[in-house]
């Protein structure tokens, strides 16, 4: 059998393309290799998404919530229902290895799979959407011990953390939320930057919140710092250079029984190549059409925050649900 469209990635977007497909009588496949929604999934589990309801909708598809702003467990829901409606074929826990063009530029693809068994699978697709997001590519600090138990990039709730000393580091909207999130929780929390006050970027009301914390002591601040290495039960920081410490250029140490370094994400930009997209050396944006978002490889779209390349902060569930319609509308304006 033959798919339409194989959209690769399991999340809003992904599942906004196929919907879309759907609705204009095409036959996709969507193919993930985590979990259904993998990314929310791993979002903290309490959390409140800051946007409304209407602008997380996909398929228009109403999304229904009982307060202002949807939780995780309710985009979750919503998702699995979306899915459900409109009958999606949908692969979990398949990793997608390659992306092989067969014969001609209008031949369409084979799409190489591995399953969590190891067994192997080749879907054949007439065009590909790569909407793989970022969540699940921490970016790392590139010290001794970021990878030891007691370290994670993602942050889930704070009852594990009651009355432990815990290291929070970054300084944008994540950073912030976990160390608040943990304060409120009971546990003893202490905030690491390498900048001097947390990021003018954070959300209006989460900003002076945690800045309010700091002042009050209630949450330690660790400004103008670097995290140097990681070992059990500590983290070892040192001034960033260029601040007002920086002529003594000395390591202390910082209790930590539990560490979360929310120092960001990117999306798998050695994917991407690998399938032929090239991508700009200094931004890492795929080149495309932007009125299509077809790739120079010919079928092969890409959607969602990999669109962004490094500026993962311009494409979130908000707009990048509406790179469906402009892909099928594409489509369709070739094939009819």
């Amino acid at each position: 059998m033959t798919y339409d469209l194989i959209c690769v990635g399991a999340g809003p977007t992904g599942l906004a393309c196929a919907m879309e497909a759907v609705r204009a009588g095409l036959k996709p496949l969507v193919i993930d290799k985590g979990a259904f929604c993998n990314s929310l999934y791993y979002y903290p589990t309490n959390m409140l998404f800051f946007t409304t309801s209407d602008k997380m909708e996909i398929g228009d598809l109403p999304m229904s919530i009982t307060a202002d702003k949807p939780t995780r467990s309710e985009a979750l829901k919503y998702y699995r229902k979306a899915a459900e409606f409109y009958h999606l074929e949908v692969r979990l826990y398949e990793s997608v290895e390659r992306i092989e063009r067969v014969g001609s530029k209008d031949g369409g693809f084979a799409v190489h799979t591995r399953r969590g068994n190891g067994a192997v699978e080749v879907y054949q697709a007439t065009r590909v959407v790569i909407a793989t997001g970022y969540y699940d590519r921490p970016r790392p600090m590139g010290v001794p011990g970021e990878d030891l138990p007691h370290v994670s990039h993602y942050y889930r709730e704070a009852h594990p953390c009651w009355q432990q000393d815990v290291v929070v580091i970054g300084g944008k909207n994540s950073a912030a939320e976990t160390a608040l999130d943990l304060f409120r929780g009971g546990a003893r929390v202490t905030l690491v930057h390498r900048h001097a006050a947390v990021s003018d970027r954070i959300k209006y009301w989460v900003k002076p919140d945690i800045e309010n914390r700091i002042e009050a002591g209630e949450i330690q601040a660790c400004f103008s710092s670097r995290v140097t290495r990681i070992e059990p039960g500590k983290v070892w920081v040192a001034p960033v250079n260029g601040s007002a410490s920086a002529a003594a250029d000395h390591e202390r140490s910082i209790p930590a029984a539990f560490v979360f370094a929310m120092t960001g994400y990117n999306p798998d930009f050695e994917f991407l190549k690998r399938q032929g997209i090239r991508l700009d050396p200094a931004t890492q944006k795929p080149e495309l059409n932007p009125e299509t978002l077809e790739t120079n490889v010919p079928g092969l779209y890409v959607a969602g925050v990999v669109v962004g390349g490094l500026q993962t902060g311009e494409i979130f569930i908000e707009n990048g649900r509406f790179h469906g319609k402009q892909i099928i509308a594409a489509i369709r304006g070739t094939t009819r």
